[in-house]
């Protein structure tokens, strides 16, 4: 998936990303036969930035993760927490009411579930028309923006939420999951490792 696609104003965020003490619980939400961390996450770990650098964007949004480092965070809070696969994230969009398909572009997508998952505020308006979602089911997702792997740039806060899978796509990239401001769909893609995402995990069964 494209990233560059989303264009856009930036928007205020009034909702806060969950802070975790390591070995802590965090707060949750059980979302069909599974359960997931309630906001992004902001557990701080080596290889994790706030976004442009500011601890206020971090209480805001969470953090952003490289892939191994989501991978120790989610570890880090014990029990039974791990970072999501695209398994994971399938079922968490079919239980939600989405249909897993491939678009005209060829890009994996579940149609209408985003507008269900994001957060009711916090997305930026396009065309006059707000990116906010219903956040039917307590996810709140939010549009952290990321932190690019080449020279540690940072890009679409606002407009675009991506959330790191545990499944690899090949040896030096893993797969995503995206939210736009202007789209109601989320995507799946894939990207170096090295990037910065933000961070939901689950709960194993």
């Amino acid at each position: 998936m494209n990233i560059g696609k989303a264009l856009g104003r930036v928007g205020i965020v009034l909702s806060v990303a969950v802070t975790v003490a390591i070995g802590q619980t965090p707060a949750s939400v059980k979302i069909g036969n599974q359960t997931w961390t309630k906001q992004n996450l902001n557990v701080k770990t080596q290889d994790s930035w706030c976004y442009e650098d500011k601890e206020s964007n971090c209480a805001e949004y969470g953090r952003l993760y490289t892939w191994e480092a989501a991978k120790k965070a989610c570890q880090s809070m014990g029990g039974k927490w791990r970072l999501p696969t695209n398994d994971d994230w399938d079922n968490l969009l079919r239980a939600v009411g989405g249909v897993r398909k491939v678009d005209e572009d060829g890009d994996v997508v579940f149609k209408i579930v985003g507008k269900k998952l994001k957060s009711k505020t916090g997305w930026n308006t396009y065309e006059g028309k707000s990116g906010n979602g219903t956040d039917e089911f307590g996810f709140s997702a939010l549009p952290g923006g990321y932190r690019y792997y080449g020279g540690g740039s940072f890009n679409y806060v606002g407009i675009d939420g991506f959330w790191w899978s545990a499944t690899e796509y090949g040896s030096g990239d893993a797969y995503y999951r995206d939210m736009y401001y202007n789209y109601d769909g989320v995507f799946e893609g894939s990207d170096l490792k090295s990037s910065g995402y933000s961070v939901r995990c689950v709960a194993q069964d």
